[in-house]
């Protein structure tokens, strides 16, 4: 039997989430986990609505002297088209990008990551449920702590101002 195929995903929202991303891919994917990773030239916002959860929900823009905090994952080949159907590629939600990131000082190029096809104009605030999530996915990974509480402050204020 030939080797598992691979591919690394950047996971910024949810799916930074391992037991979140189980329910998606029906597997658990702690295993699959590389480590914190660091996108440049991007920055987050909430120009989505997800009908399926009710609230806004993440996405990321190219913005020259951002960067993005998440997770980068080795995820078997096999869960390719799960993880496209998470993301809603299919109705046209997301689409996939690669992208580079560097993780524990090494870069990885050609990461498949995924951006809203048809941004908000405004951002959409999460719900209390996808807020847990995101955040438990940032602290379980071990993103930097000050990312961490700029990602809480950002969200919460979102929600204060709705």
């Amino acid at each position: 039997m030939p080797p598992e195929s691979y591919f690394h995903y950047f996971a910024y929202g949810s799916c930074m989430c391992p037991v979140d991303l189980k329910r998606s891919l029906r597997e658990n994917t702690h295993p699959y986990v590389v480590g914190p990773a660091t996108l440049k030239g991007y920055r987050l916002g909430f120009h989505y609505y997800s009908h399926q959860r009710q609230c806004g929900a993440l996405d990321i823009s190219p913005a020259p002297g951002c960067e993005v905090q998440g997770v980068l994952y080795r995820l078997p080949l096999r869960f390719s088209d799960r993880l496209d159907r998470r993301e809603g590629v299919e109705q046209g939600g997301y689409r996939q990008e690669h992208v580079t990131v560097s993780s524990g000082g090494r870069a990885y190029i050609q990461v498949r990551t995924y951006v809203v096809v048809k941004k908000m104009p405004v951002e959409v605030p999460p719900n209390d449920w996808y807020f847990s999530v995101v955040m438990r996915g940032a602290v379980t990974c071990n993103l930097p702590e000050h990312y961490c509480w700029s990602l809480f402050e950002h969200m919460r204020g979102l929600q204060k101002a709705s």
